[in-house]
C-alpha cells in the first residue's frame, strides 16, 4: 500500500538510527554449524539495540565481528559481496553465511539505500565498478574522477567513502574495517567523514575496526565482542587502546617484553 503524503513526510523527517534493533528468531539452528560455533550467538535471547547514529564492533579476530556485519548486510538487502542493491557482480569467498535467515531486523524506517564495504573484497568490487564504467561514464562520477585501479589502495578506499558515500539520503553504512589501507591521518580524514554523516541525521553507519582512532570518536556506542558476548564498553578499556597506550608509555620496553613472549594462537 502507498504512504500518504503525511506518512512519506514523517518518515523522511526521522533521524537515524533506522534500524533499531536485531534479535535471534525462535528457531534453534545446530550449535555445530558456523556462525552458531561462536559462543556469543548461542544465545537464543540475543538481541542488540541500536540507539546511536555510529555504533563500533571492536574484538579479537574470530569473535564475530565480520559475520554479524554481513548478516546486517543481508537484512538489508545489500550485496554479500559489498556495495548496495544494486550491485551483481560475483565475488569469490563471499558468500553469505546464512546467519541474517536467523535474525529478525526492526527499522524505523526501513531504508533501501546505503552500502556494504568489505576491506578484503575491495578489489573485486573495484573491478566491478570499472568494468561498469566503461559502458556507462557516469559511474565512474561517483566514485570520484580516477579509475579506482589506478591509484593506491588507500587513496581508493578515501575515494569511495569520500564520494560514493556522501550522505545525501537516508541510508546505513556497514563499514568492515574500513583502515586497513588507511594511513593514520586518512584515517583521521575517515573519522572526519563519519562524524559528518552522523551529524547529517540521515546516516547510521555500523563499523567493525581495530583502529584506536576510530574508538574514539565522539557520541558513538562502542561494543565489545568477547567469547562471553557482547557488552557496551569505553575505548579506553579496550585492548587495542592499552596496548597502543603502554608501547607510546616505554616503546622500546614494550618492544622488548612483547618479543620474549609466545605468539598468541
Amino acid at each position: 500500500m502507498a504512504l500518504s503524503r503525511n506518512t512519506a513526510d514523517r518518515s523522511s523527517a526521522l533521524k537515524a538510527p533506522f534500524l533499531r534493533s536485531i534479535r535471534r528468531r525462535g528457531e534453534e539452528p545446530s550449535a555445530e554449524t558456523y556462525p552458531f560455533t561462536l559462543p556469543i550467538f548461542r544465545n537464543p535471547e540475543f538481541e542488540l539495540i541500536f540507539t546511536n547514529a555510529v555504533t563500533i564492533l571492536v574484538g579479537e579476530n574470530a569473535t564475530g565481528k565480520s559475520t554479524l556485519l554481513e548478516a546486517l548486510a543481508e537484512l538489508a538487502g545489500f550485496h554479500a559481496g559489498g556495495g548496495s542493491r544494486d550491485y551483481a557482480y560475483r565475488a569469490p569467498d563471499a558468500e553469505p553465511s546464512g546467519f541474517a535467515r536467523h535474525l529478525r531486523a526492526s527499522w524505523l524506517p526501513k531504508v533501501s539505500q546505503g552500502f556494504f564495504f568489505r576491506a578484503d573484497n575491495y578489489i573485486n568490487l573495484a573491478s566491478y565498478v570499472e568494468e561498469l564504467a566503461a559502458e556507462w561514464p557516469a559511474m565512474r562520477v561517483l566514485y570520484g574522477e580516477r579509475h579506482l585501479h589506478r591509484q593506491s589502495h588507500g587513496e581508493s578506499f578515501l575515494a569511495l567513502f569520500e564520494h560514493r558515500l556522501r550522505g545525501s539520503r537516508q541510508a546505513l553504512y556497514l563499514l568492515d574495517e574500513p583502515e586497513s589501507a588507511l594511513s593514520p591521518s586518512r584515517q583521521i580524514n575517515l573519522m572526519r567523514l563519519i562524524n559528518e554523516w552522523a551529524g547529517s541525521g540521515r546516516v547510521q553507519i555500523i563499523l567493525a575496526t581495530h583502529s584506536p582512532l576510530l574508538m574514539a570518536l565522539p557520541g558513538s556506542t562502542l561494543l565489545h565482542l568477547t567469547a562471553s558476548g557482547i557488552a557496551e564498553i569505553n575505548y579506553r578499556a579496550t585492548p587495542h587502546f592499552r596496548s597502543l597506550a603502554e608501547f607510546f608509555s616505554d616503546p622500546d620496553g614494550f618492544v622488548a617484553d612483547a618479543l620474549t613472549k609466545q605468539l598468541d594462537r
